[in-house]
């Protein structure tokens, strides 16, 4: 173990990040599998967080409308 916390985990810069090569195969005898659909998750908590930031509303109910974020605000 390297890091004992957060703040000295060392974080790569997008400058050291390797290079990533996507290849999207074409199967059409396999059924459907999505692509990207992994990001949904993560990206759904990065906006509420930047909400939450900017806004200091905590809105936990996705998708993130501009009625819910009223409603998060009351």
């Amino acid at each position: 173990m390297l890091s004992r916390s957060w703040d000295t985990y060392p974080i790569l810069r997008f400058d050291e990040t390797p290079e990533v090569e996507v290849r999207i195969l074409e199967r059409p005898a396999q059924p459907p599998l999505g692509v990207g659909e992994c990001a949904a998750g993560p990206t759904a908590a990065a906006v509420a967080n930047a909400l939450f930031n900017a806004m200091g509303v905590r809105a936990r109910d996705l998708p993130l409308t501009p009625e819910r974020i009223a409603r998060a605000m009351e």
